[in-house]
């Protein structure tokens, strides 16, 4: 035969094959659901991957996955560390690494491809992750630091500690082939070497009770050794560790120590020899630099006169500095930090500057933002500007400070003289929208100055807008908020003298605020301070880390940590969040009902339906909303639901005989309840929406009692508060979906979009641009009224993505996802997104009289059980394909509904 013709029959045999290969990619590829992730400490990492194919129906059959020694094995397929071999199976999440050991240090290089119902894929692009130092002998033999004040601080009565310079100088004579940093600096570090900043990432490492672990990163330095002599230097920040009130309240307060580091450079040179840079009493340091102090609640003193220049550099004169000495290291488990680090997120312009008494100025950034003020400055060496930072202003045009109680949120400049100075802190932040300016000797500009928006570094996984404008305020408020209080730890609030991880405040918050951020990391970090907070004898506190010694002994606060286990079970598919959490969570139910459960009636609270709103808003006015109502009926309602959960994450870690023993709990707690609390005119104790909604919500009320319940719970919010909600942090939680799922989403889209107080739109109306801590946050005692706080944000954002947008999990992570957005009147348009771990789900549907237009996209891997607002399947068409090639299942009340597999869809209605 013809060659020529032989080569054309072989390319026409592979068109086919070559189509189909194309079919299908893949991307975001993770390994322990982070993007090639450095030093970490877990032995049997898990990988997962988003397949991507315009084809329909794509489910995945099998995957093989590579891990090597060297990109070079990688590239020639050698799995020299493990070869998976061909898998049959769809699972694409949390795939469990099964090759050889993996050591301190190791680098490895791994790839995927997959096989699926749309053809099989080519491999991914190169990944790899590093091993972190798992052994303590892996790690220098000393912290160095100072362990005490120097004369300018001032720790007996203000908390002043001036931050710690440290520096080393070493000899570099052969070619390198890799260097590596792995660092604990704490509270908070800036690595340097030859006088570049290592990294982007700010205020570092993610706090946690340091007594219990402590947390260390780990950073390629390759690009950063030169030939020759390097220099590597270390600022040391003050963070939670020398804590920002020292003896204030010292039963409460707890404290840490002085600012300290271990760290080790491992350079592998390309001979195969290795060197390590350790931190030891060769080191030279300094407390007399120009941050003379930095606290986050009251800011960064920093005086440029000070600044040594070169300090970081090679040839610095550090004959005038300190010997560094070895310290006491602090008692908690070293291990790698496995969330991400914050960072730089955003930038904002200022909008305005206006000019006050005094030679003050007021900047205005136009957004209550999270994260510190960049100025450029030009005057006479000694020259002192000040910068006061607030949320709003007095009527008078002052800053408003009363709410930010002794936090002094105040940083000072002193200028070195000369040219143009750009300075911005280092180891403080704090939440703000205005800046009161003083010690300028001519009028500055707007382009002086650049807010910087600071939070860990996730990613925005959804989007959300409807035609309501004020809906698309309290998201876009809502997402300003949450991302600011994302500090290594879920702070309750960014300003004042507080910014506490309080568990009440992120039960069903948490869960909400996965539709918009990709938090599975940083919860499951959370979880594991909650899990080392917990005491010997089952108590978990209400704060967690335990920063404020506060073990109240209550179900809503401490029950926290169940439901956002399940939202990491049930949002991302993380059984491991349940195994690693179980334990403690069946020993703190023990502890309690061991304690306080009487005739299955839990008899302990603590705080109750924290801040519910006042009557009025004039009844609150100047009220202090600091005041408890302990409820038996609250304690007991959730010792019930998380009996339920305890069932759930029974069965998903196979734990049969728990599942049997909270059964049987539950039933009688739920019989108690009903005999205690159900009144037969068909409420709960006093009728309080709250008391009602909980118990219902919960599944508790007996069946031929639930129709009752709910109309006095709709006579409640229509009737009687005249469309609004009147729930505190509590009953917020359950308020939108208990609505929706019994009937009523029309009157949860009523309290959703009131601005007349209590709601959500009425912050909006009064100027707010992320959510406040109370209701009535306009009025109340300035002490406790945070203009930047989740917490009455409940199960909101739930709502909009699981029923306004119809974007819902039927079980674990989306494999199965269920899509039925509510049609309310009044709403035209819903455009929502969200980036599953399966990939991306898209739901954008427009209604105009009796016609109705819905386009979605289902991730490859996963299907759905869509549900179409129709009088009968005849009035459904699909723009795309047949109508007739989707699987029809039935038609209920109103809804033509179908299981349809992965692609893009525009479904139309068009009834009469």
């Amino acid at each position: 035969m013809n060659i020529k013709i032989y080569i054309a029959i072989i390319s026409i045999c592979l068109l086919p094959l070559t189509k189909v290969v194309a079919q299908v990619s893949l991307q975001n590829t993770t390994c322990e659901m982070l993007e090639n992730p450095l030093g970490i400490d877990v032995q049997k990492p898990r990988f997962a991957w988003h397949i991507i194919s315009k084809e329909r129906n794509v489910m995945q059959t099998a995957y093989q996955i590579l891990v090597s020694s060297t990109a070079e094995k990688l590239n020639a397929n050698e799995g020299d560390l493990w070869d998976s071999q061909k898998v049959n199976t769809g699972e694409s999440i949390h795939v469990r690494y099964n090759g050889a050991p993996l050591k301190s240090r190791l680098k490895a290089f791994w790839k995927v491809k997959v096989w699926t119902s749309a053809g099989q894929s080519n491999w991914s692009t190169t990944n790899y992750f590093s091993m972190g130092l798992l052994y303590y002998k892996d790690w220098p033999k000393g912290w160095i630091g100072f362990d005490r004040a120097f004369a300018w601080d001032n720790i007996k009565t203000d908390s002043r500690l001036s931050a710690r310079y440290f520096r080393k100088e070493f000899q570099n004579t052969k070619q390198v082939k890799s260097a590596t940093a792995s660092i604990i600096g704490l509270g908070l570090y800036e690595l340097f070497i030859n006088g570049k900043k290592v990294g982007d990432d700010v205020l570092s490492p993610s706090p946690t009770d340091y007594t219990k672990n402590v947390k260390y990163n780990t950073y390629d330095v390759t690009s950063y050794i030169k030939n020759g002599k390097n220099a590597v230097g270390a600022i040391l920040g003050n963070g939670r560790f020398f804590a920002m009130r020292q003896n204030e309240k010292p039963y409460k307060i707890k404290t840490f120590g002085f600012p300290k580091m271990l760290m080790n450079i491992n350079i592998v040179y390309t001979d195969g020899s290795t060197a390590n840079i350790d931190t030891d009493n060769s080191w030279k340091g300094t407390a007399d630099g120009p941050i003379r102090t930095n606290n986050e609640y009251d800011g960064e003193e920093y005086d440029a006169t000070k600044e040594a220049a070169g300090w970081n550099t090679v040839g610095f004169d550090d004959s005038m500095w300190l010997k560094a000495e070895f310290v006491q290291e602090p008692s908690g488990v070293i291990e790698a930090q496995m969330n991400e680090n914050m960072r730089v997120m955003n930038t904002l312009k200022p909008v305005s500057i206006s000019k006050l008494s005094g030679g003050r100025y007021i900047l205005d950034m136009g957004q209550n933002m999270v994260g510190w003020l960049q100025i450029k400055i030009k005057g006479i060496k000694g020259k002192q500007i000040k910068m006061r930072f607030a949320e709003s202003l007095q009527d008078n045009g002052e800053l408003f400070t009363a709410n930010l109680r002794n936090a002094k949120c105040t940083d000072l400049y002193t200028l070195k003289g000369g040219e143009t100075e750009t300075w911005e802190p280092t180891f403080t932040y704090r939440g703000f929208r205005f800046v009161e300016l003083s010690g300028y000797s001519y009028q500055p500009s707007v382009n002086d100055f650049v807010g910087k928006m600071v939070y860990d570094n996730m990613k925005t996984v959804g989007t959300f807008e409807t035609s309501n404008g004020l809906t698309n305020q309290i998201f876009k408020n809502a997402w300003w908020g949450i991302a600011g209080s994302y500090k290594g730890i879920p702070v309750d609030c960014p300003q004042r003298n507080e910014r506490m991880p309080w568990l009440g405040d992120r039960g069903a918050v948490a869960y909400g605020e996965n539709f918009l951020f990709d938090n599975g990391r940083f919860y499951a970090k959370w979880l594991q301070d909650i899990r080392n907070s917990q005491k010997e004898d089952g108590a978990i506190p209400d704060v967690a880390p335990a920063f404020w010694r506060y073990y109240s002994d209550n179900m809503t606060w401490p029950g926290a940590m169940l439901l956002v286990t399940e939202m990491l079970y049930k949002q991302t598919g993380d059984v491991s969040s349940v195994r690693d959490n179980y334990p403690a969570m069946k020993k703190w139910l023990s502890y309690m009902q061991d304690r306080y459960m009487k005739d299955y009636i839990l008899t302990k609270d603590s705080y109750g339906d924290w801040c519910m709103p006042p009557i009025t808003i004039e009844f609150g006015r100047g009220k202090s909303a600091d005041k408890k109502y302990p409820s038996e009926l609250i304690s007991t309602a959730y010792y019930y639901h998380f009996t339920n959960l305890m069932i759930q994450f029974g069965r998903a870690i196979g734990n049969e005989e728990d599942v049997k023993t909270y059964e049987v709990l539950g039933e009688k707690i739920k019989n108690a309840f009903n005999e205690k609390y159900y009144n037969q005119q068909g409420y709960y104790a006093t009728n309080a929406l709250t008391d009602n909604i909980i118990p219902l919500y919960f599944g508790m009320v007996p069946k031929d009692k639930v129709e009752t319940v709910f109309k006095n719970i709709t006579h409640t919010v229509e009737v009687t508060n005249k469309g609004h909600l009147s729930n505190g942090l509590v009953g917020i939680q359950w308020l939108m979906r208990c609505l929706n799922d019994y009937g009523r989403p029309d009157l949860a889209y009523t309290v959703a979009t009131q601005k007349t107080y209590p709601s959500w739109g009425y912050m909006v109306e009064n100027g707010a641009t992320t959510i406040w801590e109370l209701w009535n946050g306009n009025t109340a005692d300035p002490k406790m009224n945070s203009q930047n706080h989740v917490m009455m944000l409940g199960d909101l954002l739930i709502w909009y993505y699981e029923n306004l947008a119809g974007i819902k999990s039927e079980n674990a992570a989306f494999k199965q996802i269920t899509m039925k957005p509510e049609i309310i009147e009044g709403l035209s348009t819903v455009n929502a997104s969200y980036n599953s771990i399966y990939g991306m789900i898209k739901s954008n549907y427009s209604k105009a009289g009796n016609a109705f237009a819905w386009n979605l996209s289902v991730p490859p891997n996963t299907t759905a059980m869509v549900y179409i607002p129709a009088k009968s399947k005849t009035e459904v068409s699909e723009k795309i394909k047949s109508i007739k090639d989707l699987k029809f299942i039935k038609m209920e009340n109103n809804r033509a509904i179908y299981e349809i597999g992965s692609g893009d869809y525009q479904f139309v209605v068009n009834g009469k």
